[in-house]
């Protein structure tokens, strides 16, 4: 009968201790002229312990690397000097263009400061823009000047049509003076009635200057004033007069467009520009009192920033560059971060 040999169960716990060579003197089987044969009989037996796979190298690879380079700087100082020295202008290279690309890319909720970004705050009313001061009040930096509205009041109002109220008001109320003459009325009481008709008409002006300046207004007052100050600057009705159209299309529309009546007040570049006071205002009111806990007007500014993305993305499109585009980045400071990418708050 053949002898049986045990299964290999796997090739990995091979073990040269696992080999047992045996003699056997006869078997039944084979020739009996073949006699005290020796036979090597191979037992594979499972190990005790299970083969640890071999994922490290013999020698790790910041070791050598940092061997090599004690090397390298002891064989050649003059030549390892070289290196280190293209490497650091590598570096600094580097670090130049990526501040240039950030810088570049800019803020995806403020973008870039203008003159008339700062004009908003104060609604056109302020001349120079506002600079840090010292403990006795002196500026610190060369304040710029900024592009002001002259003439626009609070409750809607201008300086025309307060000057035309209060010339219709001073004559309406003015003291009459007698039909018949001296006979009825001294000459020196109606010059007193004047004289304190005056008075009083000019404390009447001056209280009615005061109720109507933006600069005693509220927040929502100037926001207002900025609204009319946003469409008189990028309402179509303005900006036709003096900017290029965009180029033609392939294929123009043949319809006739019926003539716009009244100022533009719903073209991208008019809510766009609504969209980016109403941010800068909010952003300000979050950097102070606490606002990293107010929530809800997070929310409220990351919606704002999204909505004027989808505009500005839009008009990027519709526009192709023209003057109209280019009119509206420049006043605004608006960047690639604020329609482009992702923008997470």
């Amino acid at each position: 009968m053949p002898p049986r040999l045990e299964v290999l169960q796997r090739l990995g716990t091979f073990n040269r201790k696992s080999i047992d060579f045996r003699c056997s003197s006869s078997s039944n089987w084979m020739p009996m002229v073949v006699t005290n044969i020796c036979m090597a009989t191979v037992r594979l037996r499972p190990t005790t312990r299970a083969a640890t796979p071999n994922f490290l190298p013999v020698i790790q690879t910041a070791n050598l690397s940092q061997r090599e380079k004690k090397r390298k700087a002891k064989q050649d100082p003059y030549k390892w000097a070289q290196a280190q020295q293209r490497k650091n202008a590598n570096l600094k290279r580097r670090e130049e263009l990526q501040k240039q690309r950030d810088e570049a890319w800019g803020n995806p909720v403020l973008g870039k400061t203008t003159p008339f970004l700062e004009s908003l705050d104060t609604a056109g009313q302020v001349a120079l823009s506002e600079v840090p001061r010292d403990a006795s009040g002196n500026p610190l930096q060369t304040p710029h000047e900024l592009p002001t509205t002259p003439g626009l009041r609070n409750h809607f109002l201008t300086d025309a049509e307060l000057e035309e109220a209060t010339k219709h008001a001073f004559t309406l109320s003015k003291p009459m003076a007698a039909i018949v003459g001296d006979q009825l009325s001294d000459a020196a009481s109606n010059e007193a009635n004047i004289e304190k008709h005056k008075q009083d008409h000019a404390k009447a002006v001056e209280a009615l200057r005061r109720i109507t300046s933006l600069r005693n207004g509220s927040a929502k007052d100037r926001f207002h004033a900025n609204v009319r100050r946003l469409v008189d600057e990028f309402g179509r009705h303005k900006t036709d007069k003096f900017l290029k159209p965009k180029a033609q299309s392939i294929s123009p529309n043949t319809t006739p467009m019926p003539d716009r009546a009244g100022p533009d007040t719903g073209s991208s570049e008019v809510q766009i520009a609504i969209l980016t006071a109403k941010i800068r205002t909010l952003s300000k009111a979050l950097e102070i009192n606490r606002g990293y806990k107010d929530v809800h007007n997070k929310r409220n500014l990351r919606l704002l920033v999204h909505r004027r993305q989808k505009l500005v993305a839009y008009m990027e499109r519709k526009e192709r560059g023209s003057e109209r585009w280019t009119h509206m980045i420049e006043k605004l400071g608006l960047t690639p971060a604020t329609w482009k990418g992702q923008i997470s708050l």
